[in-house]
């Protein structure tokens, strides 16, 4: 529906909001207890954040009912589909409507503490760097970006704004997460150099290694395709896209490692300190067994992969090199000969090979499980060193209204989700090993790659 207002006697009243742009305001005023304003579960309207959100169907309307049961105040909602946005929009009745993000953040500014960011991949970048440019805190979900440069374009004007931040890789706030960094980094299982990666996700709830659908059926009527389209090149609408499979796409989505590789890659890349790989390789399959070529499907990501990433020696030596490999499409690890019989990986997970034992768990920060299993009788001696957390939403709320960074702000989640789309990039390459310059976000020994790092806008779309 087009971009409406309330009649001004019920608009919100222009205030600044006691959450600043680096939410370093000093008040001179008390707050009074919510308990004594309105009983148990108040929240007094000085103690809220004041938001817009981005795509307010599925996962997007999930996080603003979120951050709403938290205290949050929605503003304003924007999304290019009012009949999957419908629930949400019902739930929050006062708050002006928009297709349009760009429209709703210039008409809003005055309005708004936060934006949410709950889009397909392909405007993550677009959306969240209008709302950052605004000077708000932005909460945006995974993958942080849809290509490598936005991803570094974006973690560079958070920093430079001073706002508040966070990436929807629910997992970071775990205390599995948590464990997860304090065995590995207290010795449980020795120096770790091996680790493999993997999510049954690809293909099971969208479609991939498929070709373009030649059917162009009407656009539905609560639809605003070109909207729906933002930066990306035009294409006729086809349901194949949207709204949700969308995710198998190049043009919109980033695949299985994409969708679970930040709940997943997420937990090696902190617990071992990673940081950027040297170089990455993919095999591909595009009918679900990996004895054919390595060909490259232009339109979706392959029905399965495997991909190799390589990391340096860190800490001048103390911590050494580390392989980690992806696995998709059904597509698994060995398992570990230590397993009882009957025993099993999860579905989605990560395995450390360590050079005292093994250590596994599931996607989101699942609790760890060491093996063999008398390793574990060494847990209760490893110190908790990790401040632990209320949780991941909690530590994005929490931030607007006091200053302190969550720790998946963009200065974790930016370079993070980097690797993540490094392994993306590479299967636009299958079967060749790209040595990549993370300084100069290029790959060194296959330019022609470099297209992909980031894709051109239409016109009317920037960053």
């Amino acid at each position: 529906m087009p971009e409406r207002a309330l009649p001004s006697d019920r608009r919100p009243t222009s205030r600044r909001g006691f959450v600043s742009a680096a939410a370093s305001t000093v008040f001179a005023f008390t707050i009074v207890p919510r308990h004594v304003l309105g009983g148990p579960g108040y929240v007094a309207p000085s103690e809220q954040v004041r938001m817009a959100g981005i795509g307010a169907g599925g996962m997007g309307g999930g996080d603003i009912a979120t951050f709403t049961k938290l205290g949050a105040r929605f503003e304003a909602l924007c999304d290019v589909d009012d009949a999957r946005a419908a629930g949400t929009f019902n739930a929050h009745p006062d708050a002006r409507r928009y297709k349009d993000f760009r429209v709703m953040i210039e008409k809003e500014a005055n309005n708004i503490d936060a934006v949410c960011v709950g889009t397909p991949d392909h405007i993550h970048a677009v959306a969240a760097m209008a709302a950052i440019k605004a000077g708000k805190h932005v909460y945006v979900q995974k993958p942080l970006t849809h290509t490598l440069f936005e991803c570094r374009e974006l973690t560079r004007a958070a920093k430079a704004a001073k706002v508040m931040t966070s990436m929807g890789n629910q997992g970071h706030a775990s205390e599995g997460s948590r464990l997860t960094n304090e065995w590995i980094q207290g010795g449980l299982i020795g120096d770790v150099r091996e680790v493999h990666v993997w999510s049954d996700r690809a293909g099971k709830l969208w479609k991939q290694g498929i070709g373009r659908p030649p059917e162009t059926p009407p656009v539905p009527a609560t639809l605003d395709w070109d909207l729906w389209l933002g930066p990306i090149k035009e294409r006729p609408y086809n349901p194949a896209y949207a709204p949700f499979g969308w995710r198998g796409w190049w043009d919109f989505g980033t695949g299985a490692l994409g969708d679970m590789g930040c709940h997943i890659i997420d937990h090696p890349v902190w617990a071992l300190k990673l940081g950027a790989p040297t170089s990455v390789e993919a095999t591909v399959s595009h009918d679900g067994t990996l004895n054919e070529k390595n060909e490259l499907n232009t339109e979706t990501f392959p029905k399965a992969a495997i991909v190799t990433f390589q990391f340096p020696a860190r800490e001048n030596g103390k911590l050494p090199p580390v392989t980690m490999t992806w696995y998709d499409g059904g597509l698994m690890p060995p398992t570990p000969v230590e397993m009882a019989d009957g025993q099993r990986l999860p579905d989605n997970g990560v395995l450390y090979v360590g050079s005292k034992g093994k250590m596994f768990h599931s996607s989101h920060g699942g609790m760890p499980q060491v093996l063999p299993d008398a390793l574990m009788e060494q847990t209760a001696s490893i110190p908790k060193t990790l401040e632990r957390s209320p949780g991941h939403y909690e530590e994005f709320y929490n931030a607007c209204r006091t200053g302190k960074l969550p720790t998946d702000s963009f200065d974790y989640a930016g370079p993070m989700t980097e690797t993540v789309l490094l392994g993306v990039l590479a299967q636009r390459a299958p079967g060749r090993r790209l040595l990549w310059d993370a300084t100069e976000l290029k790959v060194t020994n296959a330019p022609e790659i470099n297209q992909y790092v980031h894709t051109e806008y239409r016109k009317g779309w920037s960053l």
